[in-house]
């Protein structure tokens, strides 16, 4: 009976020895905040030309297929937070993915030489083509996305697109980049800022104040989100006062979207 006791113990020993320890806790994986810009940030929206990484300002807008991962890595290291440019609201006949829009999306020109308007409604062939565009900008190490061309449905598309069809198509957007862990800015469309404003985490303006709509842009600002805004028609006096009341981040550019700018100071 001993003997039997001491090898049951040998064998409760040995197997003591021989199992696996528990594996550790499964908090699944850990996932970095997604920037937040605040009102009053100042900035450099620069889509055309060499790229100039030396003015000193802690955001800069680039475009996202033109600008390789070393220039966003650039930015990074002289502190600046980078955000990636794409139009996914109209089709661009000069970009590398051009040929995967089949032409049923493809609608009227919206005034630039070799664009044109995206049936936006079709969510079943621009959502997996936006997806791979937006993975781009998250693997070039890009911090957000400013995506163009948002407001369609208040143009001359060749597609009967309704306000609805926007929200649903803006969300979408939104929706894409926030699974890829990247900020989002809404890009004009300011009718629908009061339902947009929760769904994105900045705004970026083209002419505010030339066409008197900088107050509708207020939201974003009160939600305590940047609101990157140009003009290029009007000398800085005649809105820089407003865009310094409102907190918004303004400067005047040229059309071309170069490395000149004059901010508001």
């Amino acid at each position: 009976m001993r003997r039997v006791l001491a090898c049951l113990a040998l064998l409760l020993l040995l197997a003591g020895c021989t199992s696996e320890p528990p594996a550790p806790p499964d908090d699944g994986p850990s996932e970095q905040p997604r920037w937040q810009p605040k009102p009053g940030l100042t900035w450099q929206w620069q889509l055309s030309g060499r790229l100039d990484p030396t003015v000193d300002v802690p955001v800069y807008d680039i475009d996202g297929f033109d600008q390789p991962a070393s220039a966003v890595a650039d930015l990074h290291r002289r502190g600046r937070k980078v955000i990636c440019y794409l139009s996914t609201g109209a089709w661009e006949e000069f970009r590398p993915d051009a040929a995967k829009f089949p032409k049923s999306v493809l609608g009227r020109g919206n005034g630039w030489k070799g664009e044109r308007w995206l049936d936006i409604r079709r969510t079943d062939v621009l959502e997996p083509l936006m997806a791979r565009r937006i993975d781009m900008c998250r693997e070039k190490g890009f911090d957000a996305v400013e995506p163009d061309n948002m407001d369609g449905y208040r143009n001359r598309t060749g597609f009967p697109l309704t306000a609805a069809d926007q929200l649903r198509y803006n969300r979408l957007i939104a929706r894409l980049a926030h699974e890829r862990g990247l900020a989002v800015g809404l890009k004009n469309d300011l009718d629908q800022i009061p339902q947009l404003v929760r769904d994105f985490d900045f705004a970026v303006n083209e002419q505010c104040a030339e066409y008197s709509e900088c107050g509708k842009l207020v939201p974003f600002i009160k939600a305590g989100k940047a609101v990157f805004h140009v003009e290029y028609e009007l000398p800085v006096g005649r809105f820089c006062p407003e865009a310094r009341k409102l907190k918004l981040s303004s400067m005047l550019k040229k059309y071309e979207l170069g490395v000149w700018r004059k901010p508001c100071s």
